[in-house]
């Protein structure tokens, strides 16, 4: 896979991430509040569609977040920790084809990849060389450059939260929630599990079923009701979405002069390997 093929498979994963989670809170109907408590605290008089709705509410008004997405169907894996200014910190894997740490402040990147990155980019022994020469080196440079820039498309938070809480759905009028919005496609209520722990955090199972696929969406039971982890299967894919370290700043940590090299490095002997 080539470096902008590569960068845009990561900008898809995250965006198929925010589509999972927007789609549990879609819903033309609610499943009726449970009255007694059963460990759910106080989600126990909440309906399914209010506590995934509040949750939605707290994504969407964090701060910062950490964020770690799989999927059965793609063996990009992100595990970031970015915030509403666009920068972040963490790695993106792509399986076979190697990982790089990412860290991103303001408009400077850094990408350190490791040395299944470089075998994958260039072939033979100049993938061998590149390996061992930049070994524990961060590449760096700004978001102008175009294959950094994509790359880093994943740390905006911004982003995330607005695709989370725009779902697709009929026209409502004036901006009114799933739950009140006037509409002609069929009921899907949304319906509590039993509560579960994740992570060392109790969290309240909230299930939606429709058309085959089945999502779970688990809040936070104690304290604000974050949305802590989403799964989602359809035809024998899966896709797990994980968010921990609500408002806790990125760090502001970045690599020494001595630890980098510019970016134009891949950029040229990936030239010089297509040139061979």
């Amino acid at each position: 896979m080539t470096s902008r093929r590569r960068a845009a498979s990561v900008t898809a994963a995250l965006t198929c991430s925010v589509t999972l989670l927007a789609g549990i809170t879609c819903t033309t109907a609610a499943a009726a509040a449970d009255t007694s408590d059963g460990g759910e605290g106080d989600l126990a008089n909440k309906s399914a569609q209010q506590i995934a709705d509040d949750a939605l509410q707290q994504l969407v008004g964090a701060q910062s977040l950490r964020l770690r997405t799989q999927t059965s169907a793609d063996p990009t894996k992100l595990d970031l920790t970015l915030d509403r200014a666009g920068n972040c910190t963490g790695a993106i894997s792509k399986g076979e084809s190697g990982s790089v740490e990412l860290i991103k402040r303001g408009k400077q990147v850094w990408m350190k990849p490791d040395a299944a990155f470089w075998k994958g980019q260039l072939p033979g022994k100049s993938g061998e060389e590149a390996a061992a020469k930049y070994e524990n080196t961060f590449l760096h440079g700004t978001t102008k450059n175009s294959f950094l820039r994509n790359l880093s498309a994943a740390c905006d938070l911004k982003a995330f939260q607005k695709s989370a809480s725009t779902p697709e759905k009929p026209s409502s009028g004036h901006g009114s929630t799933p739950s009140h919005a006037p509409s002609h496609a069929p009921s899907v209520s949304l319906t509590k599990g039993r509560p579960t722990t994740e992570e060392g955090t109790r969290v309240l199972p909230v299930i939606k079923k429709a058309k085959g696929a089945v999502q779970t969406l688990y809040v936070a039971i104690d304290g604000k009701h974050y949305p802590r982890k989403l799964t989602a299967e359809l035809d024998h894919r899966s896709g797990v979405i994980l968010l921990s370290n609500y408002d806790t700043p990125v760090s502001t940590k970045t690599p020494a002069p001595g630890d980098t090299a510019d970016i134009s490095v891949l950029e040229k002997r990936l030239k010089d390997s297509q040139g061979a």
